[in-house]
């Protein structure tokens, strides 16, 4: 960091120091300058004010920066202050060192260099308010030109940094990379052919060349550095596992097979913890960083961002953009939404160059984490590498062999000690017992153990800071170079066994952990003297380490994700659990409950009464049946956030699962209505809470409304519930149980009874409908998406958030079961006859409902059945039941929809069912919603279909009204996109193609996606890799099936010929970047979603 007195920028003005803005200032990957006092011909118009102003409007600036950069950024003994007296000395920069003399107590990492002996005789005088001259003497450098100064400096120091690196090319030569270049790519760590080259070997002594070999067998992740020595010779071989070979091989497949249609190709490395996957992965990058070029992926950065550098990377210093060599990329330990995001971006990248699809662009190199890597791979054998604690008996041989030649005792490197004994239970549980012998229990050190354990047995890539463990053992300020040496030092030698050192390799901050089965067995073997309740506890109250101001943001986030943080296979954990790993293993303590509820008490008093610690708590606690408390933690999370739809989801789970404990208990004969009254109430006001929840604004990590669910729920629970009362559990007694539910008539055994639920009670049918409905549409629009943020706060039930649409087809088949049962007493000849108008139409709807075809999702959902039979038999069991002639206004519209529907799935399935229509007798129903101005998302689906010509030179087309059906299809997906935009705009989720324009005619030309499918082979994995990557529409079924639509570009634009003449319909592309640069006639395929008309595999047209 360097400071100077002239040309000078403004001080940056810190009100609020957050871990985003720390990344912000990229301190760590440029040269960064802090400037004192404005800027010389800087256009801002910022310039230099005199010492008074100085100290009126910047002095305190200066404080907080310098504050920031001391207690926030940068751990003390990590950096060097370096003041440089160019010009004639100013007060504003002897202020300065004052500020970071006091900040950084004392001298001792601050330096003074100065040409002029003038200009320092000055400087000296003033500084010696806060310093003693023999003490700054000690620190400058007087006289000396600076051109002395830089060599004196290149000579002892390790790295002679060049001023470009190389960087392999197309035509298997090299060019060079230069800083100014790479300082645009910074979301990348380049690896390049030279990588580690400006390393002064003369300089490096054994002792650095051991602690960088020291430092991986103990457990930190391997450097450049440390390939590169060994590369040289300088050290021990770094072990190749059999894994490094199998992801070489299909590394190799890929970039030799000549049929290669993907730009993105994906090589998985799956790894147990501690296994060495992210090991193999440095090792396949080092080894190809001459034939490929190579880079890290820093997560830290927008998405956006690395995929912008990533294409500026493969094109740098390339002549041609479709002859580049391909780049690999290494994604280590991202979770699977971070990678499909990326891989979606990147692909939007490579169109937006127009590159051409079959040219390999990328390879990423995927290293993560997970509890069971064997079937991870078997996912996805042919790009899918797994790296288990297991040993092969040749890697027995080398991990043996190794052991010998190192010359460390094997207490110091512990991580490779476990691995060479493939991490054996037995040997785990006798070395902790050993450690454990004779400990001090009541050490400042044995319990930074038991707190670095607790955090790395439940949070993944967790660690303490050096600076947080000194603080906590009460080292105070060390004022000599040898700090870390008296952190050492200070340590029992238990913990000098256990723990393993970590640098960070840009900011080279220091951090400790323990492997994670080691601290699970310490845990253990400690839980008969302090259980993890206690030492949970004991880590909550620490004031010291809780309130530690260096890197506090990134330790938090650790406590709070060892309290809140769910396990979930999905991202390599070994089960699904309902709460954090700790929580749930503080439950099995002896009165495990209440020391869990005492914990997450404690952690919301911490953490300034957390909205989301009371939510896990009100979780926790009806998950308990302990209503009354949950209700309590629920009310107290709204309180904090009123308006957040989980929190308001939340209270409405703790109300339905207290309806369900009391639904349970009740005696289900002769149940009298004031006996089910409380159960009543309980229900209802959880249906309101789930409906606050639903009109709650969105954020951008919800994807689908969980509320709707729970309404559902409790709403279908509630009717049963209902029916089994006395007065309305006879026969004659349903139907006047329908008569209560849907008229204004009310019994006289409820009215006064449920006297306070009438209102709610005869909305239920609609409520409940108008639920499935919102859950269907919602369904509709997006894949099944749940982003990771979602997991740790939604209160679904596993097949809500597993399989939504099979829910929903479950769902409605109960709530219309209850009102065909019900309505089937009432249609009784001993019902009132003035009743059946009002039933027969409701009669209908629920038989169609409980037969799946109540909805668009339910419908659509037929068509995954793979046996097309069986589907086609279910839909012409639904079409009978429609009126023979719907062209009559027998239908609502949500009927008329759904029939519609019914004929379109029917047609995929079984092409010569007797119950089919013409698709003309079909576009005449559809007018109905256009001449009556629906506003259905679903009714505009089906004009965009219907009205779709088959090809604009049709003889139907031609006729006087084809003006009056290209303005409907214009209209309807003009409607499907405005309404789109409405409802995507806060969400987040990819919107599904249900249909696609196939060669067939008539309604024929309707292909359901469950057709495509059939014909697209391999894993779930792989079939959605080929949706991606186009490989699906070269596929021969498909192109047999799928007509090619004719269109052209017209200023970044897309659109077809309209049946009208000079008329055309805009079209929107999968992707924008797909379109070609010039105005050019093009095919495509077509596709049909609730965003309107997409376009598929562009190519432009051959003439």
């Amino acid at each position: 960091m360097l400071l100077t007195s002239t040309f000078c920028m403004t001080l940056l003005l810190i009100l609020v120091f957050t871990t985003d803005f720390k990344k912000s200032l990229q301190l760590f990957d440029r040269t960064s300058w802090i400037f004192c006092n404005g800027r010389n011909h800087y256009l801002g118009g910022e310039d230099p004010c005199d010492e008074k102003t100085w100290i009126r409007t910047k002095k305190k600036l200066l404080k907080r920066t310098v504050s920031v950069i001391c207690n926030d950024i940068l751990p003390e003994g990590s950096f060097v202050v370096l003041f440089l007296l160019m010009s004639q000395v100013e007060q504003p920069l002897v202020d300065t060192f004052h500020e970071f003399y006091a900040e950084m107590n004392g001298h001792e990492d601050l330096a003074v260099i100065s040409e002029s002996k003038e200009n320092y005789n000055k400087w000296s005088s003033l500084a010696q308010a806060s310093c003693d001259l023999e003490s700054l003497e000690q620190i400058s450098i007087v006289g000396m030109p600076m051109s002395h100064v830089d060599a004196t400096i290149q000579s002892i120091q390790l790295s002679n940094k060049q001023l470009t690196r190389r960087l392999p090319v197309f035509n298997k030569g090299l060019c060079f990379l230069k800083p100014i270049d790479e300082d645009t790519m910074l979301s990348l760590d380049i690896v390049s052919t030279d990588q580690c080259e400006e390393t002064n070997l003369d300089v490096m002594g054994n002792d650095q060349v051991s602690n960088i070999e020291k430092y991986f067998y103990q457990g930190g992740k391997i450097s450049w550095m440390h390939l590169w020595l060994a590369e040289k010779v300088k050290c021990e071989e770094v072990i190749q596992r059999d894994a490094y070979k199998e992801t070489t091989k299909i590394l190799e497949a890929i970039l030799q097979d000549d049929t290669t249609k993907r730009s993105i190709q994906s090589v998985n490395i799956c790894h147990q913890p501690g296994s060495g996957g992210s090991t193999v992965a440095h090792q396949i990058l080092w080894n190809c960083r001459t034939k490929l070029r190579c880079a890290v992926v820093k997560q830290s950065y927008l998405i956006q961002t690395v995929c912008q550098h990533s294409v500026r990377l493969r094109e740098y210093e390339e002549k041609d953009k479709n002859r580049c060599l391909p780049v690999l990329l290494l994604l280590d330990d991202c979770n699977a939404e971070y990678i499909d995001e990326f891989r979606h971006e990147l692909h939007n990248g490579i169109t937006t160059m127009k590159i051409n699809s079959s040219v390999l662009c990328f390879i990423l190199l995927v290293c993560k984490r997970c509890h069971n890597p064997e079937k991870m791979s078997r996912t996805m054998p042919s790009q899918t590498v797994a790296v288990t604690h297991k040993l092969s008996s040749q890697e027995k041989i080398l991990f043996k062999k190794k052991r010998q030649e190192l010359i460390f005792e094997p207490e110091s490197i512990l991580a490779f000690v476990l691995m060479s004994e493939e991490y054996q239970k037995s040997y785990i549980e006798d070395f902790v017992k050993n450690l454990l012998e004779d400990i001090d229990h009541s050490s400042l050190t044995t319990r930074l153990i038991r707190f670095v354990a607790l955090l790395n047995c439940y949070v993944a890539n967790s660690s303490i800071s050096v600076s947080h463990c000194e603080a906590s053992l009460g080292l105070g300020i060390q004022m000599d170079r040898f700090r870390y040496h008296t952190f050492v030092n200070s340590l029992s030698e238990q913990a000098k066994l256990v723990f393993i050192h970590l640098r960070e390799s840009t900011t080279q901050i220091s951090s400790i952990r323990i492997h994670p089965l080691v601290a699970k067995e310490i845990l253990k073997q400690l839980s008969a003297i302090q259980p993890q309740s206690c030492i949970a506890k004991a880590l909550l109250l620490d004031k010291v380490l809780m309130d530690h101001r260096f890197g506090r943001d990134e330790f938090l986030k650790f406590i709070r994700d060892l309290l809140i943080r769910r396990n979930k296979i999905s991202r390599g954990d070994p089960d699904d659990s309902s709460f954090s790993p700790l929580i749930e293993h503080v439950c099995t303590e002896k009165d495990g409950l209440q020391k869990a509820i005492k914990l997450l008490e404690v952690a919301y008093t911490y953490f300034g009464k957390n909205a989301f610690v009371a939510q896990q708590l009100a979780r926790l606690l009806y998950t308990n049946k302990l209503f009354i408390e949950a209700q309590h933690w629920a009310e107290e999370a709204k309180a904090q956030l009123p308006h957040d739809t989980f929190i308001l989801d939340t209270e409405g789970q703790v109300y339905k699962k207290w309806f369900y404990e009391q639904h349970d208990a009740l005696e289900k004969a002769e149940l009298r209505p004031e006996e089910v009254s409380e159960a009543i109430g309980t229900a209802l006001k959880g249906i309101a809470a789930f409906r606050a929840s639903e009109k709650a604004p969105k954020s951008e990590t919800v994807s689908l409304n969980s509320s709707y669910f729970g309404e559902v729920d409790v709403g279908c629970r509630l009717l049963q519930l209902i029916s089994s009362v006395n007065v309305f559990s006879t026969k004659e007694g349903k139907s006047e149980l329908m008569r209560y539910l849907l008229s204004d008539n009310i019994p006289d055994a409820v009215k006064k009874p449920w006297m306070k639920f009438h209102g709610q009670l005869k909305g239920m049918q609609k409520s409940i409908y108008i639920a499935l409905e919102c859950i269907s549409e919602d369904l509709s629009y997006y894949r099944t998406h749940i982003s990771e943020e979602e997991e740790e706060l939604d209160t679904r039930e596993p097949e809500q958030v597993s399989n939504p649409r099979k829910w929903l087809t479950r769902k409605s088949a109960v709530y219309a079961g209850f009102f065909c049962n019900v309505v089937s007493h009432l249609d009784s000849p001993v019902s009132d006859c003035s009743d059946t108008g009002m039933v027969s139409p409701l009669k209908r709807k629920m038989n169609i409902y409980q037969l799946g075809g109540g909805n668009v999702t339910t419908i659509l959902s037929l068509l995954s059945d793979q046996k097309n039979e069986r589907c086609g038999k279910k839909l012409e069991e639904i079409i009978a039941m429609y009126p023979e002639n719907p062209q009559r206004n027998d239908l609502d519209q949500t009927e008329l929809i759904n029939f519609i529907f019914s004929q379109i799935a029917l047609a995929c399935v079984l092409p010569g069912s007797s119950k089919l229509v013409a698709l003309t007798k079909l576009q005449d129903l559809s007018m109905r919603f256009y001449r009556e101005g629906s506003r259905s998302a679903s009714a505009f689906f089906l004009l965009s279909i219907l009205f779709w010509p088959e090809d604009p030179n049709d003889n139907r087309w031609k006729e006087a009204s084809s003006a009056k059906y290209e303005k409907v299809l214009i209209s309807a997906i003009d409607d499907l996109q405005r309404l789109c935009m409405l409802k995507t705009k806060p969400r987040k989720g990819r919107i599904v193609t249900h249909f696609f324009f196939g060669k067939a005619r008539g309604l024929y030309k309707i292909v359901h996606r469950s057709a495509i499918e059939k014909h697209i082979k391999g894993t779930l994995t792989e079939r959605r890799l080929k949706w991606r990557g186009g490989e699906v529409w070269t596929t021969p079924e498909v192109v047999r099936m799928l007509k090619r639509v004719e269109g052209w570009t017209e200023n970044g634009q897309l659109f077809v010929r309209g049946t009208t003449k000079g008329s055309k319909i805009r079209v929107i592309p999968l992707y924008s970047a797909s379109l070609p640069n010039a105005n050019e006639n093009v095919t495509f395929y077509l596709g049909f979603s609730f965003d309107g008309v997409v376009a598929f595999d562009i190519q432009v047209l051959e003439e």
